[in-house]
């Protein structure tokens, strides 16, 4: 009898044990389910065309109030359109009669002026310039015959200001083939053929050699360098369009996949040895010969979303997300600060503070996060979100808070953020590129625009050079 019992209540404590296997499993299916559904632009890395444009939350921002007021400040100088001091064309305009009596007043006594000036297009036009040729016969009878300007290819052929027009059109403001021609032909009256349009690109991306080898030499010599990569669709297929940047330098290269193998194609990383600035993801973390410095704005929205988490599991205390984003934002505008103070480095005793708090706060992590036990299985048990962003922010703390003890090294990855989304806009406008060599040659001469952006250069100018023969190349770092 009291073996029965016995056995029956093993068995209970069986049927129990599993029930509570299958409770925490389920538990851990809502948990990641919500999380997913919580996801947006502002506490993941998805884009903001991604959210809910019904669910969408309110703009949240991690900056404290600096107690101005919103505009223009006291003191600070407006902006406006200026007049011109010598306008190019001047137009007078008289009254003809009197308004009281009617009377002729053409030789009436001028008593006064007022002037505006009006801003505007002239009417634009094609402008056909015709190349002739001289030959001449010199005094010992030989033939010399002039040669063809650069622009001059063909008997009627398109100059290189409209194909930097074109170049502009597709690279610069990402507009479809079609819809440029559209363009050039309302504004330009150029009646240009969608394929001539479309061997633009390619045929920049043969003058551009000598560009794209000089900016990744430049890269690769560069101290600090900015690194991202994008998903894009290229003839159907699933590719990735990396970059490697800096305020002054772009350059994109296509791969199959995000690891070395295709990071190495761009020739930056393998022989880069500055600092290289990323979002954590393992394949930098393959050139040993490279300093780190991880993205805070990822960490600053994965935290946050941890935040929203707890709030919606009714956690209304301040937790340990919330306490390092308010601790990395201190961070930061303490940086800031002594930037703008003049100093090159935090005092040592602050920068211990801040390690101390960071420590705290990594443990108080792991107290409410602990890393789950060992299954028996091979490999590491799955850490979950907490646990992941965690085991981040615990292991590589130096790369996480290198901005505050090298001030070259910026607070995120916001440079090749930007850089990034371009090609996602180009994706959005024009949809996706219909073979490998249209996706590498958009990526050049988008590299060259880019490149030329930032150093203060006119698009349309150094588009006009370059089908003229005159490349430009990026100025020496």
């Amino acid at each position: 009898m009291i073996a029965s019992l016995r056995e029956q209540i093993a068995q209970r404590d069986r049927a129990l044990a599993e029930r509570d296997a299958v409770i925490a499993s389920l538990l851990g299916r809502v948990e990641a389910l919500e999380a997913r559904l919580g996801k947006n632009s502002s506490n993941s890395s998805k884009p903001p065309s991604s959210d809910n444009r019904f669910t969408k939350p309110p703009p949240r921002s991690l900056r404290k109030k600096s107690g101005r007021s919103p505009g223009k400040q006291p003191g600070e100088p407006g902006a406006r359109l200026e007049p011109c001091p010598d306008p190019d064309v001047r137009r007078i305009h008289d009254p003809i009669r009197c308004e009281d009596c009617g009377a002729d007043l053409a030789d009436a006594e001028v008593v006064g002026a007022q002037s505006r000036q009006v801003f505007d297009l002239p009417p634009i036009h094609l402008e056909v310039v015709e190349h002739v040729t001289r030959t001449r016969r010199c005094g010992c009878g030989h033939l010399s015959t002039a040669a063809f300007p650069t622009a001059a290819t063909a008997p009627t052929c398109y100059g290189p200001g409209l194909a930097a027009v074109g170049t502009y059109l597709l690279a610069r403001q990402h507009l479809p083939v079609a819809r440029a021609a559209e363009l050039l032909a309302d504004c330009f009256g150029a009646e240009v053929s969608t394929g001539w349009l479309a061997g633009l690109l390619p045929g920049a991306q043969t003058r551009l050699a000598g560009f794209t080898r000089l900016t990744r030499e430049q890269l690769r010599t560069a101290p600090v360098v900015h690194f991202d990569e994008t998903g894009a669709r290229v003839a159907g297929n699933l590719w990735w369009v990396h970059v490697a940047c800096t305020e002054s330098l772009t350059a994109y290269h296509r791969a199959s996949g995000r690891g070395k193998d295709s990071m190495d194609l761009g020739e930056v990383l393998p022989r880069f040895d500055g600092i290289g600035i990323h979002d954590g993801l393992n394949s930098y973390l393959g050139y040993p010969q490279m300093g780190h410095g991880l993205c805070n704005a990822h960490h600053l929205r994965e935290l946050v979303a941890l935040t929203e988490a707890n709030q919606r599991n009714g956690t209304d205390e301040i937790t340990w997300p919330q306490a390092m984003i308010d601790l990395l934002v201190d961070i930061n505008n303490a940086v800031n600060h002594a930037k703008t103070a003049g100093k090159n480095e935090l005092s040592p005793r602050r920068l211990a503070s801040y390690r101390r708090r960071y420590r705290a706060l990594i443990a108080q992590g792991w107290k409410t996060h602990p890393p789950p036990p060992p299954t028996g299985k091979q490999g590491r048990p799955k850490l979950g979100t907490a646990g992941s962003l965690l085991r981040r922010l615990d292991i590589y703390q130096d790369d996480v808070l290198r901005f505050a003890t090298d001030f070259d090294v910026p607070f995120d990855n916001n440079q090749a953020e930007r850089d990034i989304r371009m090609i996602r806009l180009q994706q959005k406008i024009s949809g996706t590129w219909r073979s490998n060599a249209g996706a590498d040659a958009f990526l050049a001469v988008r590299s060259y625009i880019s490149t030329a952006r930032k150093q203060g250069r006119n698009a349309l100018t150094i588009l006009t050079d370059m089908f003229d023969g005159n490349t430009w190349l990026p100025a020496p770092t």
